[in-house]
């Protein structure tokens, strides 16, 4: 009756870890999270606004080396994959709302290390 009692514990700790039901991770393998393509400039900018709140964005400032192009695709895509990746590649924080999507090849750039 104990082990019975500990599985339910432990569904319900997983039912109640993300706010959509179970929580997912993203697999094991690298994975970056970027904005939808053909999202609009001010959801960008919120994402961005949002993000750099929670993280530091230095890397997206002038002089920074992801900085370049400055555009604010570019700029939302670096911070977005920020966030998601410090907050440990779970699913739930690449969402922003449905903007964002998890990307499986490296969008590195030159002197932007992901």
């Amino acid at each position: 009756m104990a082990q019975r009692t500990f599985i339910m514990f432990v569904a319900i700790l997983l039912l109640l870890s993300s706010p959509g039901g179970l929580a997912k991770r993203v697999p094991s393998q690298k994975t970056w999270c970027v904005p939808k393509p053909y999202i609009d400039s001010l959801i960008l900018q919120g994402n961005i606004n949002f993000v750099c709140s929670e993280v530091d964005c230095g890397s997206i400032k002038p002089g920074g080396p992801c900085f370049a192009p400055d555009t604010s695709m570019n700029h939302a895509s670096v911070a977005m994959n920020l966030y998601y990746q410090q907050h440990g590649r779970w699913e739930e924080h690449c969402e922003f709302k449905g903007s964002g999507l998890i990307a499986i090849t490296d969008p590195s750039n030159g002197d932007c290390k992901w």
